[in-house]
């Protein structure tokens, strides 16, 4: 494996093009997007502009993708000790990291004009704060303290609220409802990770808490602790008039649901259970904005 000093002199070809696209995190920045679209829609952008809808897609994207490259630059090193990062273009010596820097930092500012541009400065603000949680506080964090998960829920849970505001330009109460779903159902979604993970992380150096505390009772703790909370946070939307009771009844059983499988994971905590409730939590998110939309249709 190459060091992370040395890059290969390769031209701008096909498979360069694949790796700048990964610094991107692809399949991160799709649940993002659509994350945006769900907070956008709620905010009833559906009867909005077409260039503000364009606008808020591209934008969130391009900072999205920009935060995640720089993420990457950051945790080069870390990542090349680690089996599932180690092929990233920048611990295996494809790409530079000044190159990815420069890149990171042209998406995010890209995006961040096409927003407020396309859509307005609301948007934008929000997108500047997410991007710099994410990249400016979160990633730091993580080689310090277990406490990073929670920071890292803050900028992941934010993109609904850039996709309400691209809509309406404001920031209504009723908008944080959303956040409050994303935000909690991602601590069972990491610690979930974090257990099947471990070896890796610890072999890194993250201080997440399977590492710090291997018998993962306080894994356990945490992950039910937060998928209790997102049972009424999953039917706050109804009261505050987003969703009707055909919602109220879907997003109910569902988190109850993950909140079973989340216990049964701290009951067993093997990596058989976290393996099926990081599935859930993958299914989980996608599952509520369609229920939500489809019970404002």
């Amino acid at each position: 494996m190459a060091s992370t000093t040395q890059v290969k002199a390769l031209p701008f070809t096909r498979a360069r093009a694949s790796d700048f696209l990964s610094l991107t995190k692809p399949r991160v920045n799709l649940l993002v997007v659509s994350t945006t679209l769900a907070g956008y829609y709620m905010a009833g952008g559906a009867d909005g502009s077409l260039i503000a809808l364009v606008s808020c897609v591209i934008g969130t994207a391009m900072v999205s993708g920009g935060a995640a490259a720089l993420n990457q630059v950051y945790e080069r090193e870390t990542d090349a000790l680690m089996r599932r990062t180690r092929l990233r273009p920048l611990p295996d010596g494809r790409l530079h990291a000044a190159e990815a820097a420069l890149f990171a930092c042209f998406l995010i500012l890209a995006g961040l004009t096409q927003l407020a541009v396309g859509a307005n400065l609301v948007a934008a603000g929000v997108a500047l704060v997410t991007a710099g949680l994410y990249a400016g506080v979160y990633t730091p964090l993580k080689r310090r303290t277990s406490f990073a998960t929670v920071v890292g829920a803050v900028p992941g849970a934010l993109p609904p609220i850039i996709g309400w505001a691209a809509a309406r330009g404001t920031l209504d109460p009723a908008s944080w409802s959303l956040f409050a779903i994303v935000f909690l159902w991602q601590l069972p979604h990491f610690l979930a990770i974090a257990w099947l993970y471990r070896d890796d992380y610890a072999r890194a150096g993250f201080p997440l808490l399977p590492v710090i505390e291997p018998d993962g009772r306080s894994t356990a703790r945490q992950a039910v602790l937060y998928a209790a909370a997102l049972v009424p946070a999953s039917l706050a939307p109804t009261p505050l008039g987003l969703a009707g009771i055909g919602y109220f009844a879907g997003a109910g059983l569902l988190s109850l649901v993950f909140l079973a499988l989340t216990v049964r994971f701290g009951v067993t905590r093997t990596a058989a259970t976290a393996r099926q409730l990081f599935i859930a939590s993958v299914l989980y998110l996608p599952i509520v904005w369609i229920l939500m939309i489809a019970d404002r249709v």
